[in-house]
C-alpha cells in the first residue's frame, strides 16, 4: 500500500507540476478548467453559471472547482490536473505497476496541455466515490459510468445531482440550451468508424461496451478518448495502443485539421481501431506471464 500512495503521488506531483508549467509558459490561464471555475464564481456571487456560449459543462463541475477558487487559475489547473492522475495511477496500481503504461498514450498527454477531465473519469472506474466525476463531462463519463456502475457510485451520483438541484434547481434548462454550440464529431459516425460494430461480438465483454458507447459520443478532440485505455489491462496491449495513438499526435503536428470531421477519422484510426483490435484479439495480444489477473 505504501509503494502505492508513493507512486501514485510521483504520477500526480510530476503531471500536476508540467500541467502548470504549460499553462503557465504558453499564457493559457486555467485552460478547460476555466469553465468549473467559472461556474463556481458565478454560483458564489449568485449569478447565472451559463451566460456566455463558451460553458458547456454541467453544474456540478463547479463543485471541483469550489475548493480552488482561491488559488491563480494556472496553480489551480495544474493541482486538478495532478491530483486526477494521482487517483488513476492508484487505482491503477491495485493488481500491480504494469497498467501505469497507460500514461503513455497520447490523449493523456493531449489532455495535460489544458487541464482536462478524463483522467478523473477513469479514475472513477477504480473507486465508486469518484463516478460523480462522470457527470461533469457526461459525453465521455457515460460510457464508463454505464460500463462501471456500482451501487455506491450510483449514491454517490445521486447525492451530487441532489446538490446541484438545491444549489440551482433549473441548471438543466440553462445548460441544455449551450448544447448547439458544442462543435464535435461522433466517432461511429465517421469511417471506417461503422467498423467499430465488430466490438458486438464481444457482447458479452463489459470492455466491448465501452469501445461502443463510446464511439456513439459526440467527441472534440483525441484527450477525450483517454477513457478508453481502462480497456487494455496487459503490458502488450497497452504499448500497443500506446505506440499507435502517438499517429494522433503526429498528424497533428504536421497537420492543421480543417474540420471536427478531419480529427473524428484520425481519431477511428489512431486510438479507436487499435482498441477493438484489443477487444477481438485479446488473447493474441496477451500472454499469461504478460498479463495482469482480470
Amino acid at each position: 500500500m505504501r509503494k502505492r500512495i508513493t507512486v501514485a503521488a510521483v504520477v500526480g506531483l510530476a503531471s500536476g507540476t508540467f500541467c502548470w508549467f504549460l499553462l503557465k509558459r504558453l499564457h493559457q490561464d486555467a485552460a478547460d478548467f476555466r469553465w468549473a471555475i467559472h461556474l463556481a464564481v458565478r454560483l458564489i456571487a449568485r449569478q447565472n453559471p451559463y451566460d456566455t456560449p463558451l460553458e458547456q459543462y454541467p453544474l456540478p463541475a463547479a463543485f471541483f472547482a469550489l475548493p480552488l477558487l482561491r488559488l491563480p487559475p494556472e496553480i489551480a489547473a495544474g493541482l486538478f490536473y495532478g491530483i486526477s492522475s494521482a487517483l488513476l495511477a492508484f487505482g491503477l496500481t491495485r493488481k500491480g505497476f504494469g497498467r501505469l503504461r497507460i500514461f503513455l498514450a497520447f490523449p493523456y498527454w493531449a489532455g495535460i496541455l489544458t487541464a482536462q477531465w478524463p483522467p478523473i473519469i477513469a479514475a472513477s472506474a477504480f473507486f465508486p466515490i469518484l463516478l460523480p466525476a462522470t457527470m461533469m463531462k457526461p459525453q465521455i463519463g457515460l460510457p464508463v459510468f454505464l460500463t462501471r456502475l456500482s451501487r455506491r457510485g450510483l449514491l454517490a451520483c445521486v447525492f451530487v445531482a441532489a446538490l446541484s438541484f438545491a444549489v440551482l434547481p433549473q441548471w438543466p434548462v440553462l445548460w441544455l440550451r449551450q448544447a448547439h454550440y458544442y462543435e464535435h464529431f461522433i466517432p461511429l459516425m465517421i469511417f471506417p468508424g461503422p467498423l467499430l460494430l465488430l466490438a458486438l461480438l464481444r457482447y458479452r465483454d463489459r470492455d466491448a461496451w465501452l469501445l461502443l458507447l463510446a464511439a456513439i459520443m459526440p467527441q472534440r478532440w483525441f484527450f477525450d478518448s483517454f477513457t478508453l485505455w481502462l480497456i487494455p489491462r496487459s503490458r502488450r496491449q497497452i504499448l500497443f495502443t500506446a505506440f499507435f495513438s502517438w499517429g494522433a499526435g503526429i498528424w497533428r503536428w504536421y497537420h492543421q485539421p480543417s474540420s471536427f470531421t478531419d480529427v473524428g477519422r484520425t481519431a477511428v484510426i489512431f486510438l479507436y481501431l487499435p482498441m477493438l483490435i484489443v477487444v477481438l484479439f485479446r488473447s493474441k495480444l496477451a500472454t499469461t506471464s504478460l498479463a495482469e489477473p482480470q
